[in-house]
This record gives structure tokens, sequence and C-alpha cells, in this order.
């Protein structure tokens, strides 16, 4: 069971244990760095708005992609120069995957969080190397586990070093091209650490669209209301300025000038909770 009063830190905010409902938000992928710095400016002025506390994300490189000409970001080197100028230019800790454990080390120097993605979620190796980075280790339970079986990626992170983490819930293979959320993973998943829920990817339809990723951009906020009820800690939300054009799951991203209804409602739930 989750000791009592167990939370997670990423940078200055605090996740789980009673702290205030956390939000991850940014673009799904680095498009470029003026593009990133504007919407990390205007996430960031919405959640203060709200008074939510906001941790960046976004990708350097979307390695699993369903065809090998979507666009994939800059790359490790240049993204990593990207999210270190959010940082220290906006003042917001930043979050973003890596896919590889020689990718560890190198983002852990900039990253206030490392993610691991759903799909390699049990691969030993790479959490190991995100354990040992010394920052907090945000893994995504995979489409194909259940919420239990995620206490064998808690006893690798702590065997490797890390008591530093939060497991996010983002759906359950049903079928295919298809994901369905059961809310009660959230609170058995809470039994082992604080929990993210990612309420945009949860809405995808894997492979959907042939050589992309479909989705349910309309459900979105039916979701997140759903998981914070549901006790979840965070809630993760991908986020762009134009969807329709954007470079990495236009099908799901979450429109900017939508965000702040959705985080007030979110906010009021939380708060009723």
């Amino acid at each position: 069971m989750q000791p009592k009063g167990q939370s997670a830190q990423i940078g200055p905010i605090r996740i789980g244990s009673g702290a205030p409902l956390a939000i991850i938000a940014g673009p799904c992928v680095i498009e470029s760095e003026d593009h990133t710095l504007r919407l990390a400016e205007a996430i960031g002025k919405e959640c203060e708005a709200v008074k939510l506390p906001l941790v960046f994300k976004a990708s350097f490189d979307k390695a699993n992609r369903s065809s090998i000409s979507s666009f994939r970001g800059p790359g490790i080197k240049d993204g990593l120069a990207v999210l270190g100028k959010v940082r220290k230019q906006l003042g917001l800790p930043v979050l973003s995957d890596i896919h590889l454990p020689e990718q560890a080390a190198m983002a852990g120097e900039v990253l206030d969080c490392v993610q691991i993605p759903a799909f390699l979620c049990r691969q030993t190796d790479l959490i190991a190397a995100a354990a040992r980075t010394g920052r907090c280790v945000n893994v995504k339970k995979g489409q194909f586990l259940s919420p239990e079986e995620m206490g064998n990626v808690v006893v690798k992170l702590r065997d490797s070093g890390c008591d530093n983490f939060l497991l996010t819930e983002r759906g359950t293979f049903f079928g295919y091209n298809r994901l369905v959320n059961d809310m009660t993973a959230i609170p058995q998943m809470k039994a082992l650490a604080p929990v993210v829920f990612d309420a945009t990817h949860s809405c995808q339809l894997p492979g959907g669209a042939g050589t992309q990723s479909g989705g349910q951009r309309q459900f979105v906020g039916t979701l997140a209301a759903a998981a914070v009820a549901a006790g979840a800690d965070a809630i993760f939300l991908e986020v762009h300025d134009d969807p329709d054009h954007a470079k990495s799951d236009p099908a799901t991203v979450y429109p900017l000038n939508q965000l702040r209804t959705l985080l007030e409602r979110l906010r009021r739930i939380a708060e009723a909770c």
C-alpha cells in the first residue's frame, strides 16, 4: 500500500497526498522553439488564472509513431535546449519522454520529470536508467497492463534508487483501434503512487486513421472530469493553438482557446471532492 503522505515532487510542484490538483500540459511534440515558448507561456497564463500548478510537457522525439513518415520532432539535443529555455525563461518545470536508456542521463540534466511511454513501461533497463537520473519519473501504464501489474514497475523504480515517481492511467485496449477507461484504476494505482490521468491520449483511436492515430477529442473533458472525481492527483493534457494542424496527434490535442473553461471545471470538481 502507498505509505501515508507519499507524494511526488516535480520542481517546486508537489503532487499527491492532499496537494492541489496539478496540470501537466503542452504540445504533443516540439514543433519549433518559437511555437513551444509561445504555447508554454499561454498555457501557463491559463493555469495561473485558475490557480492550478503547471508542469510543461513536450516531446523532443516521437519515436513510436504509426508511420515512418510521421513528424518526430527536433531530436534530443535540440529538443532539450528548447525545454531548457522554457524552464529558464518562463520558470516552468518541464517533462518529456525518453525511449532509450542512453537518453536518460542527458535528459535528466534538463528535465524536472523523465517520462516512460506506455508502450515501454515494462522495459527494465529504460526504467532503471530513468530512476538513476535523480529526477521525478512518470511511468505511463501500458494499454496492455492491469493497474495491479504496475506494482512491478514500482519495484523496479525503487530497486533502482527512485522514490520520487508518478503512475499515469491512459486507457486500456478494447479490441482494435479503441481504448476504454476503467476509473477504478485510479484508486487502485494510488495504493502504489500518486496518479496522473492522461485525458487526451485516453481519447485516441490507436492507428485508427491508417498512418496515424485517430481520436475523439469531444470526450476529453468528460474523461478528465471523471478522473478528478475518482481521485486523480494530476491531469495530463496535450494542448495546441491550432489542433487540426498539429504535427502530432491532431485528433486528440486539446484546443488552447477552450482550456480555461476545462480547467475551471476540473478545479471545481477537485475542490468538491
